[in-house]
């Protein structure tokens, strides 16, 4: 039985990471840079995407969201309220997002017209980690709240993150959040990896974290 599994698994992985890369191409003819979202529920994921969403439609960028949960819409609608055009997709049940439900939902975009797109990706550290979505740039995040150990404990999602994102820091002293450890701790997982300390309440580490994607967009 256990080999039945392992090889059902590989055959969704392989059949996941064909379209994946089809997309990639299909993102990279368009000139949109693609960005995955990965954390844990209640890491303010949400939040730091609807004001990154909010200063780039407001800075005259063409930005736009997919988000992943596994019920409601309730982030979409979140979301929509920064200006930028956002669906929902919802897994019913599945702990991560796939290729296939991304190139379903973007059906009668015109990626071309977009200077970014994010996916925000289903709350869950082990699962996404997994899954290729044809994104250029996968994003970590880690709130202050969920201890300094997270990427010790979760190193596949910190290993396979082209980014890390520390969300908010405007209550990192009042929860005896140790920052020194949490960089220390990312950097034994990926070391190099460019950490952005952010408050989406505040805009503090923001005008970073925009310049990042201006600068990484402009690099395509």
């Amino acid at each position: 039985m256990t080999t039945r599994i392992v090889e059902l698994r590989q055959g969704i992985l392989k059949k996941n990471d064909e379209l994946a890369r089809s997309l990639r191409a299909q993102f990279e003819a368009s000139g949109v840079l693609v960005l995955n979202l990965v954390s844990s529920p209640g890491t303010g994921k949400t939040e730091f995407l609807q004001r990154t969403l909010r200063e780039l439609i407001n800075s005259g960028a063409k930005a736009a969201a997919l988000v992943g949960d596994l019920e409601t819409d309730n982030d979409a609608r979140r979301l929509a309220a920064s200006g930028a055009p956002v669906r929902q997709i919802n897994t019913h049940g599945i702990c991560h997002l796939e290729a296939e439900m991304i190139a379903k939902h973007l059906d009668g975009w015109k990626l071309a017209e977009l200077d970014y797109l994010f996916i925000e990706n289903v709350g869950n550290l082990v699962c996404p980690s997994s899954y290729d979505l044809g994104e250029k740039i996968r994003v970590a995040l880690l709130s202050v709240t969920e201890g300094e150990d997270k990427p010790l404990k979760y190193p596949t999602l910190y290993n396979s993150a082209d980014v890390a994102v520390i969300t908010k820091i405007d209550i990192a002293q009042a929860v005896g959040f140790d920052r020194d450890a949490a960089l220390r701790n990312i950097a034994e997982i990926r070391p190099g990896v460019r950490i952005f300390e952010t408050s989406a309440k505040t805009g503090a580490g923001m005008a970073e974290w925009l310049a990042y994607l201006a600068q990484q967009r402009s690099a395509k």
